[in-house]
């Protein structure tokens, strides 16, 4: 609809699309709340019109089980201010349009779309205005400029908000609802507490736990319901309030010492995660062949190779800190998330293995692990590599005491968060830290001799064995065509290494023949990796596969749905690359007596694939102060959700659903 019978040639008007649902149904605000998706409004206008933002009225809170949304029920009316073009030609028409895209829900939600238009005609330049009573009505609804002076301050747990109006009757106000725009900086369901001494009226707020920073201002629409004769009447206001004087609390030193413990802990238990141990034996293997060296050149080797993880893992936090900065929802493991990734770590991990089985010997002091040249001057380089090969390889897993760390640190100002990080690393490297720089346990370790040529072998497979799982991983993320090219370079690989062994035996002409059949199979294998990229799945393999396993796809909506019924539910946060998860189910989740009690209790069991990117996976993830998965999550009736260990057994999981 339109606000004037006829538009004047370049003076603005309003216009607005009217929503009207059923009764309990509910479409939403530009911040939805804990689900849903904002109404948009694409406009097709007549060249030379431009339209702005869509003006939203004070949204309602809108309970749904135990979440909260924020939207609009019964009728709603979205504005907009259009500006036409100054030589519109009176006595003609304006034909305007939009295409408008809306979710509405009630115990199910139903995605729509509709196209809207409106033929307008052109009236004479200076013809009076024109206004609309409905659209009066609509804009007595908008958040007007907020009177008085608004700050804020922060802990650990809450953010307060302060008005500092005297005008303000502490008496006459029945509730304060603060709607931020930022989906992510508070808790939505928790009451939020209004206290006023006749001078400032404050509004403390639970602080969401995935929020990333605190902002340098806080914006949003407040709503004040306000007793006048006996009647409660609302009134909404634009609010932006900025930091009050003093530090905010809760950042504080303890928070920061408990996080960077659980890493280091977290750090010491990733060396035996089956996807690091490979790499940490090889530097054992190390240091039996480096007892003949002198106690400083060993410890140089430990120095070199925390280097390596610490360098990594600085690497990894600020392009994690970088890519959440600018909005995309990822946390840890994001990388193997992308096919090419893991497809690259598997093409790496092929080509040292057949390092390790002496097929290849390229570039012996950096890549070849386990080999006696890192004894010399160039030995160095190659244990601050094996120091970035295990912090590589470590992503995919997630070690006890790791979730609630890495979760504390993804919320901070990045220096906090780099030291957590940091941690993380250096329990990683603690290990071989400790032998390199303790004389009496490297004597424990065997004498030198042939034996370690073959051990230096049979450590190979291991990492045979880790390829065959980056490309199973692999398999869940690119179509049958992408999965081909990942082999056809493994072969290309295994092919470049034998053409180059070759060369190294053969006079000059020979050897620039093989080298450029070495050359040739890595083109191959780097045009390879770009078929890889490039397929991509459309949609999850776990989505497919859910009826017959036994669960259900993971989707916020349906969560939503499940938890207004009434049922219990069971969440699983999983990837294929996440060994913890896998072994989680394998040993816990899928055994008949944990089957046999879903099936008993009526729990919906929802399995969430992060194994590609899933926001909606992410922000779950982070409401529940985790960085990455596993997670398991069980909830009640009535009840708060029950967060279950990352290591799962099957007495434990047990012992929860008793609970139900």
């Amino acid at each position: 609809m339109a606000e004037p019978a006829a538009i004047v040639p370049g003076e603005p008007f309003s216009v607005g699309v009217k929503l009207t649902m059923k009764q309990h149904w509910h479409t939403y605000w530009r911040n939805p709340g804990d689900s849903g998706e904002p109404t948009q409004v694409t406009w097709k206008l007549p060249q030379g019109f431009s339209a702005g933002d869509i003006e939203w009225p004070a949204p309602s809170l809108i309970r749904v089980g135990p979440a909260a949304n924020f939207g609009y029920e019964g009728e709603t009316i979205l504005l907009a201010r259009i500006t036409p073009p100054r030589d519109l030609a009176p006595g003609t028409t304006a034909n305007l349009a939009a295409d408008v895209g809306y979710l509405v829900c009630e115990k199910i939600c139903i995605p729509g779309e509709a196209s809207v238009s409106l033929a307008v005609p052109v009236a004479q330049p200076g013809a009076p205005s024109q206004t609309n009573v409905l659209f009066d009505a609509a804009r007595g609804k908008l958040p007007q400029p907020s009177p008085w002076n608004a700050t804020f301050g922060t802990d650990a747990k809450t953010i307060t908000l302060s008005l500092h109006a005297s005008d303000l009757r502490g008496d006459a106000i029945r509730s304060a609802t603060f709607f931020p725009y930022d989906n992510s900086l508070i808790e939505n369901a928790p009451k939020q507490i209004l206290r006023n001494d006749g001078q400032t009226t404050q509004i403390t707020i639970e602080r969401s736990q995935i929020a990333k920073t605190i902002p340098k201002a806080i914006d949003g629409v407040l709503v004040l319901e306000e007793d006048i004769g006996g009647k409660t009447v609302p009134h909404a206001f634009a609010i932006e309030a900025t930091p009050s004087a003093g530090p905010a609390a809760g950042e504080g030193g303890m928070t920061l010492l408990y996080a960077m413990m659980f890493a280091l802990i977290a750090g010491v238990i990733l060396n035996f995660m089956p996807c690091v141990f490979p790499v940490l034996s090889i530097k054992i293997l190390h240091l039996t062949e480096q007892r003949a060296e002198t106690p400083r050149r060993v410890r140089l080797h430990g120095i070199a190779y925390a280097l390596g993880i610490l360098a990594c893992f600085t690497i990894l936090a600020g392009v994690l800190y970088g890519l959440r900065a600018g909005g995309a929802e990822i946390g840890w493991g994001f990388q193997l998330q992308s096919p090419l990734m893991v497809a690259s770590l598997a093409f790496i991990l092929f080509a040292l293995a057949l390092s390790l089985s002496g097929i290849l010997a390229v570039g012996a002091s950096l890549t070849r692990v386990g080999g006696s040249r890192l004894l010399q001057q160039g030995g160095l380089p190659g244990s601050f590599f094996a120091g970035v090969l295990a912090t590589v390889v470590a992503t995919p897993c997630t070690a006890p005491f790791m979730g609630a760390s890495i979760g504390f640190a993804l919320v901070q100002p990045f220096a906090v968060g780099l030291a957590v990080f940091l941690a993380l690393g250096l329990g990683l490297a603690l290990p071989f830290l400790i032998l390199a720089f303790v004389p009496g346990l490297q004597r424990l370790l065997p004498k030198p001799g042939r034996w370690m040529e073959t051990l230096k072998q049979l450590l190979a497979f291991p990492l045979y064995a880790t390829v065959a799982w980056l490309i199973w991983v692999l398999s869940f993320q690119v179509g049958a065509t992408g999965l081909l090219a990942a082999l056809a370079a493994l072969v290309l690989i295994a092919f470049g290494a034998w053409a180059y062994g070759l060369s190294q035996g053969h006079a000059s002409g020979a050897r620039r023949a093989f080298q450029g059949l070495t050359a040739i199979a890595l083109a191959g294998v780097v045009a390879l990796a770009v078929v890889i990229d490039l397929n991509r799945p459309t949609e999850s393999t776990a989505q497919a596969a859910s009826s017959k396993a036994g669960y259900e796809a993971f989707s916020q909506q349906k969560l939503d749905a499940l938890l207004a019924s009434g049922q219990p539910v069971f969440v699983n946060m999983t990837a294929a690359w996440c060994i913890t998860c896998l072994v989680n189910e394998r040993t816990a989740l899928s055994t008949g007596a944990v089957r046999e009690v879903f099936g008993s209790k009526r729990i919906a069991y929802l399995k969430g694939d992060w194994t590609n990117r899933n926001p909606e996976i992410t922000r779950l993830l982070e409401k529940f102060g985790r960085s990455g998965v596993p997670l398991y999550v069980l909830y009640r009736s009535g009840s708060e959700p029950v967060v279950l260990p990352q290591i799962l057994t099957q007495s434990l999981v047990l012992d929860a659903l008793k609970q139900i």
